[in-house]
């Protein structure tokens, strides 16, 4: 198909990354002694569409294939692995998130990524609950950087440095997976029938009760997620560097 290396058409050497999350990133790119009749952008691309509307269960490198309109080794020309397409295509997602512009208040630009990195995910259902595996596309360690530099500006440092950027990414890739999985397990009359288990006991769940826990909100998850990341920065402002 056009190689002029020795490697496999999955493109790895044999090593032992060849099937493993982040491994995509770790691999030289193949060489063609002519342009490809498929590119990456357009398996990525393709990959996103299916992805959002099936989910990442149901990717398979067949599906894609089909998807695509070529065969499956066409495809692994390109890719070796599920793995890869799902590594390549949270960078791409990650690429819709606006690097803001530089400020004096790092706290706005903190609020301003965080903000767009949920959006993103919001718009990708699938993306949440991808995000512990290896992140190392360029799309993703920019705004990792971003994120990180911000924080130095503020004074963070070390220990206190990391700690702060786990806390936020872990705010907002948790808020958006529950947010997410809420969505499409919604059930009014579950939600209804929730609501009634803790209402049934007062005694028990007090606070619970008069919050309203599970019943219909008086905010909606924009808000609170917003007043959310209002008080995590407020409190890292007061945070030891």
């Amino acid at each position: 198909m056009g190689a002029t290396d020795s490697r496999s058409p999955a493109g790895g050497r044999g090593g032992r990354t060849s099937g493993t999350a982040g491994a995509v990133w770790l691999r030289e790119p193949r060489r063609y002694r002519n342009s490809p009749p498929l590119t990456r952008d357009r398996i990525v691309a393709g990959a996103v569409e299916l992805l959002d509307g099936e989910g990442a269960d149901r990717l398979t490198m067949r599906r894609l294939a089909e998807h695509l309109g070529v065969g499956a080794t066409t495809v692994y020309w390109h890719v070796t692995t599920k793995e890869d397409v799902l590594d390549l295509a949270l960078d791409h997602i990650f690429g819709e998130v606006a690097l803001p512009q530089v400020s004096e208040d790092w706290r706005a630009d903190a609020r301003g990524l965080i903000h767009g990195w949920r959006a993103a995910m919001l718009r990708h259902p699938w993306a949440p609950g991808l995000l512990g595996r290896p992140m190392l596309g360029p799309n993703v360690l920019a705004r990792t950087e971003y994120l990180q530099s911000t924080l130095a500006r503020a004074g963070f440092t070390g220990v206190g440095l990391a700690a702060a950027t786990h806390g936020l990414a872990n705010y907002v890739i948790g808020s958006a997976l529950t947010e997410t999985t809420w969505r499409r397990t919604d059930d009014p009359d579950a939600r209804r029938g929730a609501r009634r288990h803790i209402e049934d006991s007062p005694a028990t769940y007090p606070t619970l009760v008069a919050s309203g826990h599970l019943g219909d909100q008086a905010w909606s998850d924009d808000e609170l997620f917003a007043r959310g990341l209002d008080i995590m920065l407020a409190g890292l402002d007061q945070a030891p560097r």
